[in-house]
C-alpha cells in the first residue's frame, strides 16, 4: 500500500536501483546529445558551404532494393530505418518505466503523464489555432511541436544542470518517454499515408511471433534479427511508418527476469542498442534532417510564416506552459506537492528542456510537408531555431537555481564511508 509521502511528494529520492538505472540511460544520452549537435552543425555549415550541392546528393542517394519498394534515399533509410531502432529504444525505457519504474505506480506517473500531456497539446493547440486562422497557414504540422528531443535536453544539462537532483532530471526522462509515445502515435495515426492491409497484418503476425518467441525463452538473435527486420519491412509497405515498428517490438519484449537470471531480454537489449541509437543513428539522422539551405530563401520571410511562428511559440512557449499546467494542476488535485528544496521554477526549467524539439519534430515536419520542399525547409528552420532558443532560456533558469542545486546536490551524492553509495541510502546495496 502507497504511504502518505508517496501519494503526496512530487521529485522524491529515487530508490537506489531506479537511480542506478537513471544515471546510466542519463549518461549514454548526454554523450548522443553531443554528437547529435555536432552532426546537425555539420551538416548546416555544409549544406549552406560551397559544397551543398554535394550534401544535397549524398542526401538524395537512392540504395536498396527496388522489387521490395525499398530504394529509398540515404535520408529516408536514416528516417525510417534509424530511427526505427530509435523508437525501439524508446520503447524499452518506457516498458521499463512501465513495470519497474515511475510509471509503475498510478501515484507516481500521474504528474510526469499529465505534464508530458500538456506539453503535448498545449503547443499543438497554439500551432493549430495560428495556421487555421491564416490564409497561408498549413494546419497539418500541428504534431511538429509536440516532441521532446531527450538527447539535446541532456547535451543541455551536462553544460548548465550537472548538479540537478536526479529525481528531476529522471522527470525530465519520464516526461521524455511518454512524449515519445505520444509522437509514435500520432505518427502512425496521422502521418501516414496509403495504407495497405495485408502487409500490415503480415507485420501484426511477425510481432505475435516476436511475442511467442519471448514466452517460450528462445534467446538466438538468428531468429529475432530476421523477425526484426522482416516486421519493419512490412510495416513500411503497409504505409504506417516503419519506426512504429520499433516501439511495438520493443513493447513485446520481456521486461521481468526469470528465476536466476541476472538480466531480462528488454534490459540486455537496451544496454546493448542505446549506444548505436544514441551514439550512431540519432546522429545520422540529424545529419541527414538538418542540413537546410537558406542559400536561396529569405530568413525574414520564413520566420513571418506562420508555419514557423506555430512551430516557434509552439515549442518555446506552449511546452514550459503545457508541462507546468499539467504538473500543476495535477499535483492540486491529487495533493502532491514537491519536495524539499525544489520550487516550480525548477518544473518550469524542465518545461523549457521539453521546448527541445528536434529529432522527432525533424522527422514530423517531413512526414507533415514532404521531403525537401519549401514548406519542410520553413519547418526545420523553426524547429533549429526553437530548441536553439528553448535551451538558452532553460540555461537561464537552471543558472539561477544554481545554488539551490549545489546544496542539494552535495547532500545526495556525500559518502563518506566511500563504500560507493551515497549515505542518504542509508547502507542500501543494487540487487545483483
Amino acid at each position: 500500500m502507497a504511504t502518505d509521502k508517496e501519494r503526496r511528494e512530487v521529485f522524491e529520492r529515487l530508490p537506489l536501483q531506479e537511480r542506478l538505472w537513471v544515471l546510466r540511460q542519463l549518461q549514454d544520452e548526454t554523450v548522443g546529445g553531443a554528437l547529435l549537435i555536432a552532426a546537425a552543425t555539420i551538416a548546416l555549415v555544409w549544406a549552406n558551404s560551397a559544397w551543398g550541392d554535394v550534401y544535397s546528393e549524398i542526401a538524395s542517394f537512392t540504395i536498396g532494393p527496388a522489387r521490395l519498394n525499398l530504394d529509398l534515399s540515404l535520408a529516408t533509410w536514416a528516417a525510417d530505418g534509424l530511427l526505427a531502432v530509435f523508437f525501439f529504444v524508446a520503447g524499452l525505457e518506457l516498458k521499463h518505466e512501465l513495470v519497474k519504474g515511475s510509471l509503475s505506480r498510478p501515484s507516481k506517473a500521474a504528474v510526469p503523464v499529465a505534464a508530458a500531456l500538456g506539453g503535448m497539446i498545449v503547443p499543438a493547440a497554439i500551432y493549430a489555432a495560428i495556421n487555421l486562422s491564416a490564409t497561408d497557414g498549413e494546419p497539418s504540422g500541428w504534431g511538429i511541436p509536440m516532441a521532446t528531443d531527450i538527447a539535446f535536453a541532456l547535451a543541455v544539462l551536462a553544460v548548465a544542470g550537472r548538479r540537478l537532483p536526479v529525481a528531476v532530471r529522471a522527470f525530465l526522462l519520464t516526461l521524455a518517454v511518454v512524449d515519445d509515445l505520444g509522437a509514435i502515435l500520432v505518427i502512425a495515426l496521422f502521418y501516414s499515408d496509403k495504407f495497405q492491409l495485408l502487409p500490415f497484418l503480415a507485420s501484426l503476425l511477425c510481432m505475435l511471433a516476436y511475442w511467442l518467441a519471448q514466452r517460450a525463452r528462445i534467446t538466438s538473435p538468428l531468429l529475432y534479427v530476421p523477425l526484426a527486420l522482416l516486421t519493419w519491412g512490412l510495416m513500411h509497405e503497409s504505409g504506417v511508418h516503419a519506426t512504429v515498428a520499433g516501439v511495438a517490438l520493443a513493447m513485446l519484449t520481456r521486461i521481468k527476469e526469470d528465476p536466476g537470471e541476472e538480466e531480462a531480454p528488454a534490459e540486455r537489449l537496451q544496454h546493448s542498442l542505446h549506444p548505436l541509437s544514441a551514439g550512431f543513428c540519432v546522429p545520422v539522422f540529424a545529419f541527414f534532417a538538418a542540413g537546410v539551405d537558406l542559400r536561396g530563401q529569405s530568413l525574414v520571410d520564413a520566420f513571418e510564416s506562420p508555419i514557423a511562428i506555430g512551430i516557434m511559440l509552439g515549442l518555446v512557449v506552449g511546452k514550459p506552459i503545457g508541462v507546468l499546467l499539467g504538473a500543476g494542476l495535477t499535483s492540486r488535485f491529487t495533493r502532491a506537492s514537491l519536495a524539499r528544496g525544489l520550487s516550480w521554477l525548477d518544473v518550469t526549467a524542465v518545461g523549457l528542456l521539453a521546448g527541445i524539439g528536434f529529432t522527432v519534430s525533424l522527422l514530423i515536419t517531413e512526414l507533415a510537408f514532404g521531403y525537401g520542399s519549401d514548406t519542410t525547409s520553413i519547418g526545420k528552420i523553426a524547429v533549429l531555431s526553437a530548441s536553439v532558443i528553448a535551451a538558452g532560456l532553460a540555461i537561464v533558469a537552471l543558472r539561477l537555481r544554481a545554488r539551490a542545486y549545489r546544496t542539494m546536490y552535495d547532500e545526495e551524492e556525500r559518502d563518506e564511508d566511500q563504500d560507493g553509495i551515497p549515505d542518504v541510502y542509508g547502507g542500501q546495496r543494487p540487487l545483483p
